[in-house]
């Protein structure tokens, strides 16, 4: 019998293409994946609106760092207390912090999946007409040993579980530092509105003694025959409406306080807090440059880590074309009698190797493909949306600061000669040369520009703290209360 060459070129090549198309998928599917890349500008646009050169400072990139306790700038004990319950009460860090550890336990079982696996197992049995021989009588079988296994992963199946799991963890872990500085950002807001309305209650109360000296004195020039009831009446309704603006920010106040209560983990019944001067610092916070805010910002980290797990299972899912290749083994004893189970006659082990792999699963492991990619097609598209919101809220932050400063120096100017007006009305109106509307107008005036130019700073440190979170945090006091101004300072200018 005559053999050709093409006899033996043709099985083998039969068996090699399918192999090696395994190996080009196995290739791709162990890709290692590469974080995405956003093009940040190369500066933000209200630094170059900005009116001073050099008011923004360059920060370097904290995303190795430490977070910092930002809140110290604003030099506030009261503030600095508040954060502090806040951190170690509130009920969304610990939710956070809750997901986070069962991350790591998700980690920690896909890890398990790689190691060797050993077992003990024990059984006995009772059988008839089971055997070769098929004996007609009852036998017993009692065992006891040692199962060993384990998956070869030869595909990267295992370990690119692991990588999976090991990112989730991490954007978990950015998940979390991303909800205690929104925590402490909203604990910094809420009590800033605060004391800011605690400002304002006191130029409104201030506002309706003054009116009640001019009620006092109009009732008396009514008595005197001067002037006329209506005047006593239209005094009368500016003190109720004014008494009336009082009492709403007293509601106002109340409802921070209870969100202040809710953000330190405690009920809104058993918190309290004493109404004090205002002295919160107003810090100027470092910009940096835009790339810096992809670094800092533990959202944008987060997403990040977000895309890189899509991509490990991309691989995971590619890895099911390729067969899975397992180690098993087991030893121990056997015997019909328990008192033979441990003698060395009754010794029994066993290895051996499993391969499996689908041939036709009804699309199954190619509908799993186009799962995983998109997911990585969804991550990739939350993940260029946070970049955006990023900029966007540093932006929004900036351009706010900056006109806000403006505009405090223009109402600044309102207040002073609001002032100016009402205290020559009253003079004039105790002299007798102007009426009472004229000093009720000037006093109106006055109390709307006051309160204005409070709204207006309150405005300024909300902004200020936005922007600490928008910037992601990472400062020490330090860094951020070079160019800061008392409130007194700010509400003088």
């Amino acid at each position: 019998m005559k053999l050709d060459r093409s006899t033996f070129i043709r099985p083998l090549r039969a068996a090699l293409v399918p192999l090696m198309a395994a190996l080009v998928l196995a290739g791709c599917a162990t890709a290692v994946p590469e974080a995405p890349s956003v093009q940040a500008p190369a500066q933000f646009k209200e630094q170059a609106a900005a009116p001073a050169e050099g008011q923004w400072t360059r920060a370097r990139p904290a995303e190795a760092q430490p977070r910092g306790e930002w809140w110290r700038a604003f030099n506030d004990p009261v503030l600095d207390a508040l954060v502090a319950r806040a951190d170690s009460a509130n009920n969304s860090i610990q939710a956070a912090a809750a997901r986070l550890a069962e991350a790591r336990s998700l980690v920690r079982s896909a890890d398990a999946n790689r190691a060797p696996q050993l077992g003990l197992g024990a059984g006995a049995s009772r059988q008839r007409g089971l055997d070769r021989n098929q004996s007609t009588q009852p036998s017993t079988l009692i065992s006891a040993g040692l199962d060993f296994s384990y998956e070869l992963d030869l595909f990267g199946r295992l370990s690119k579980a692991s990588d999976a799991a090991r990112l989730d963890a991490e954007s978990r872990e950015g998940l979390l530092q991303s909800t205690r500085l929104l925590v402490q950002a909203e604990t910094a807001q809420t009590y800033l509105a605060l004391r800011a309305i605690d400002d304002e209650r006191q130029l409104v109360r201030e506002t309706v003694e003054a009116y009640r000296d001019t009620l006092r004195l109009t009732q008396q020039r009514h008595q005197a025959g001067d002037i006329a009831e209506l005047d006593v009446a239209r005094v009368e309704t500016e003190m109720a409406s004014t008494e009336s603006d009082a009492l709403t920010l007293d509601r106002r106040r109340a409802e921070l306080e209870h969100a202040l209560a809710v953000l330190t983990g405690e009920a809104a019944s058993s918190f309290e807090m004493k109404t004090e001067r205002w002295t919160t610092a107003l810090p100027v916070i470092p910009a940096g440059v835009p790339a810096t805010v992809l670094t800092r910002r533990p959202d944008v980290s987060a997403a990040q880590k977000s895309v890189l797990a899509a991509q490990s299972r991309v691989g995971v899912a590619q890895t099911a074309w390729f067969p899975n290749i397992s180690l098993t083994g087991g030893a121990g004893y056997a015997s019909s009698e328990l008192g033979d189970l441990f003698k060395w006659s009754a010794r029994s082990w066993g290895i051996g190797a499993l391969l499996s792999l689908p041939l036709l699963d009804g699309g199954r492991r190619e509908a799993g493909v186009q799962g995983a990619n998109a997911q990585l097609d969804g991550a990739l598209a939350g993940y260029r949306e946070q970049v955006l919101t990023a900029f966007r809220d540093v932006e929004d932050q900036l351009s706010s600061l900056r006109i806000l400063e403006a505009q405090s120096e223009v109402q600044g100017k309102a207040v002073a000669s609001a002032t100016r007006a009402t205290q020559l009305s009253d003079t004039r109106y105790r002299n007798g040369y102007i009426s009472q509307l004229d000093l009720l107008d000037a006093r109106r005036s006055e109390l709307r520009n006051r309160r204005q130019a409070l709204q207006v700073r309150s405005a300024q440190y909300q902004a200020t703290v936005g922007l600490i979170r928008a910037l992601g945090g990472g400062w020490t006091a330090g860094d951020a209360v070079a160019q800061a101004a008392p409130a007194a300072q700010v509400a003088a200018r």
